[in-house]
């Protein structure tokens, strides 16, 4: 065979090769992710099989050719029966090789919950299901599993106490039961610092009581100063065998979370929670309670006083009083404000 054939025919075979390879280097390493996305986030849910998840990547603007998708993750073996969830955040114009990669091994993104103001767990559960995975019927159906919770030393009626307000990273595929692991754990290390166990240990109370006590006067006032007075206040009636008297427990209890005055109606209402009925604390939290309206409970202002009363104005803050004869003037004080203002 002449020379110049053989030498022609390696070339053309090389030149053949390096087109062939340099295809599957740009299927490999070219970018494959176009340069401008929308939203860099993408959500993977459970069970999820692996043509679902090449779906989503591309219906979401993360692929721009699934054929090199597939052949890329069929050399680096991404296809599983179980594939990995949760939500993950992509960068502009990534690889296969470096999507597949970061989708397989690389760090999920977190989602924060924001505990604040619930006032019922069905409030809690709905608030979470807006950033994980469950939906809010999942997580209230463990919320009302009362096996599950007297497992966990609670009850439906003190599970609120459980949720301490605060702002918490989770993973977006995060379960139920994870959840509540994840709450409880922050549960403890909240009560074990600063002392707060053997102060309530102090008062006679269980943490869950605290937490019930701290709640009303969360609904009593939003003025952070006077807490501690008017937790004081709460704790001299306990001592006394007083009626609490909490207007917030009777709203609770009547559910009429809109009303801007409670009415005797609302005092009337025969309920566990109306502390105008029934002696001590009711028996649960009636909102969630905030770290200050807790820490107010735990290291509540000693003094005697018994009765308090909003001040005629929008301050939001309190006259208080040592007996019924001065409490009485305040409180006329304050209705007849409240009509001249129309309520």
């Amino acid at each position: 065979m002449n020379w110049k054939i053989i030498i022609g025919i390696i070339i053309i075979v090389g030149i053949i090769g390096g087109i062939f390879g340099y295809a599957k280097y740009q299927q490999v390493f070219a970018p494959n992710v176009p340069s401008i996305i929308e939203n860099n986030m993408i959500e993977i849910p459970t069970g999820a099989t692996y043509q679902e998840v090449v779906d989503q990547l591309y219906l979401n603007g993360f692929l721009i050719d699934t054929v090199s998708f597939n052949w890329v993750a069929e050399k680096m073996q991404y296809k599983k029966n179980d594939m990995r969830t949760g939500r993950f955040e992509i960068q502009p114009n990534w690889s296969n090789r470096k999507l597949i990669q970061h989708l397989r091994n690389g760090r999920r993104a977190t989602v924060k919950v924001v505990l604040t103001n619930e006032r019922l767990v069905e409030n809690v559960a709905a608030k979470v299901a807006r950033f994980i995975e469950p939906d809010s019927i999942e997580i209230l159906h463990l919320f009302n599993d009362e096996e599950f919770l007297l497992d966990n030393g609670f009850t439906k009626e003190t599970l609120m106490s459980l949720f301490i307000p605060d702002t918490y990273d989770f993973y977006w595929n995060t379960t139920p039961k994870d959840f509540f692991a994840r709450m409880k754990k922050e549960h403890e290390a909240f009560w074990s610092k600063e002392s707060r166990l053997e102060k309530a240990k102090a008062l006679d109370m269980t943490p869950a009581e605290v937490y019930t006590l701290a709640s009303i006067v969360e609904k009593e006032t939003n003025y952070n100063p006077e807490k501690k007075r008017m937790a004081g206040v709460y704790l001299n009636r306990l001592k006394i065998g007083m009626l609490l008297q909490a207007d917030p427990t009777a709203v609770f209890a009547t559910r009429d979370f809109e009303t801007r005055r409670v009415l005797d109606r609302h005092l009337e209402y025969d309920s566990p929670y109306n502390t105008y009925l029934y002696a001590g604390l009711p028996p649960g939290p009636i909102a969630m309670a905030s770290k200050v309206s807790i820490d107010a409970v735990l290291n509540h202002e000693e003094h005697k006083y018994y009765y308090f009363c909003a001040k005629p104005n929008t301050s939001g803050q309190h006259n208080f009083a040592k007996n019924l004869a001065a409490h009485n003037v305040n409180a006329a004080k304050f209705r007849r404000w409240l009509t001249r203002r129309g309520y």
